[in-house]
């Protein structure tokens, strides 16, 4: 234990040292998650749309105005030829396009079926797909109304709906995007910085050369890795503390769960994601190639193999056997879990069992490949 706490006495001196590296480690992560939590945003909340009518009736005015109206739609200009059409979706003005034939009021009038052709931009898939199903709720709408209004030109009774739908959104009630991105994002942060931050005291010592005098010394490599590990992951846990208060307090995300229980496992987290520092500092002695693994390994896998943005169930079968390789696809479900849906132990023994029982492999490979170094 005196070893022990003679290497945290150490580290403590070393980070004293270097205020600037603890400045940025604690303001980057709040960086990343203002950042991320405004540009990561799946919300759409206006389609543009360029408008060909050539019927310009009264009944075609009442059509494009049923997308106005619905708030979803912003009619951004009116055009007279499918080259406008595709010259403002080309220039990324326009999302959809309407062109209402020339016999469209001339069918409506009669009751015959009308076919009002709509080109979608489908550049980006999600906004083309939340246009298409726009539209067809607005056309479906549209439709309704206006038999209702011949049945009561006929002296019939209005159609009502057989089935209605009572919609009772759980869990996120407001569909907004950034209570489902930013508990994602503390799991990517905690694998982005923490590691980089362990995996660098070493490689420095290894590049000073005062790793030799820990080698020489009595202090064993499990010693060395606690005494690496905790003052690294204090300063870690302090990020989770900083990100989850802006994230309440300036994203207004949902906590329904357990803040104990969430701070409770993100140490876990915190002690693995430092422990892969730790064991990547092992495998190299450059600052440049110890930040380049340190990326490899954390960062792009994080982003892309947890869950973050790109759906697990998704993946192809594969790639989702694949995902249990980052501990990041554990937290984030935890976070997700805890912070949106309230959920407790016994929802979460699952990944709470995967991320300990990686955290505990990473430290004790990390302790078992330094041995080796110093043998």
């Amino acid at each position: 234990m005196k070893r022990i706490l003679a290497m945290l006495r150490k580290e403590a001196i070393e980070i004293s040292r270097d205020p600037y590296s603890l400045g940025i480690a604690l303001i980057l992560p709040l960086i990343i998650l203002m950042l991320f939590g405004y540009a990561l945003n799946f919300d759409l909340k206006s389609v543009q749309i360029a408008v060909w009518d050539m019927d310009n009736s009264a009944e075609s005015r009442e059509y494009v105005s049923s997308f106005v109206t619905s708030g979803y739609f912003t009619v951004i200009a009116e055009v007279d030829s499918y080259q406008e059409i595709y010259s403002l979706m080309d220039r990324d003005k326009a999302d959809t396009a309407l062109v209402i034939p020339p016999d469209f009021s001339t069918n409506l009038v009669k009751g015959l079926p009308v076919g009002v052709q709509t080109i979608v931009d489908g550049s980006f898939p999600p906004t083309a797909k939340v246009a298409i199903n726009y539209t067809k709720a607005i056309n479906e709408m549209f439709s309704a109304k206006r038999i209702n209004h011949i049945l009561n030109l006929r002296g019939m009774p209005e159609l009502k709906e057989a089935v209605t739908a009572e919609l009772q959104v759980w869990a996120n009630p407001s569909l907004e995007s950034k209570n489902f991105i930013v508990p994602g994002l503390f799991g990517v942060i905690l694998m982005a910085f923490p590691p980089l931050l362990s995996v660098l005291a070493v490689v420095k010592e290894k590049e000073r050369g005062s790793i030799q005098q820990v080698m020489v010394s009595p202090i064993k490599p499990y010693e060395f890795i606690l005494g690496k590990l905790l003052p690294y992951s204090v300063i870690a846990f302090v990020e989770v503390l900083l990100i989850l208060v802006v994230g309440i307090l300036w994203f207004h995300i949902p906590v329904k769960g357990s803040i104990t229980l969430f701070l409770g496992l993100s140490v876990i987290y915190v002690l693995c994601t430092v422990g892969i520092g730790l064991l990547a500092s092992t495998v190299t002695n450059s600052q440049v190639v110890a930040m380049l693994l340190a990326l490899v390994i954390t960062v792009m896998p994080s982003m892309l193999f947890s869950g973050f943005v790109y759906p697990i169930f998704n993946m192809p079968q594969l790639f989702q056997y694949y995902t249990y390789l980052f501990p990041a696809r554990f937290y984030i479900a935890i976070s997700r879990g805890i912070l949106l849906q309230g959920n407790g132990i016994e929802y979460l023994w699952p990944d709470i069992l995967w991320l300990v029982s990686y955290t505990a492999a990473v430290i004790i490979l990390a302790a078992v490949r330094f041995k080796k170094k110093v043998a």
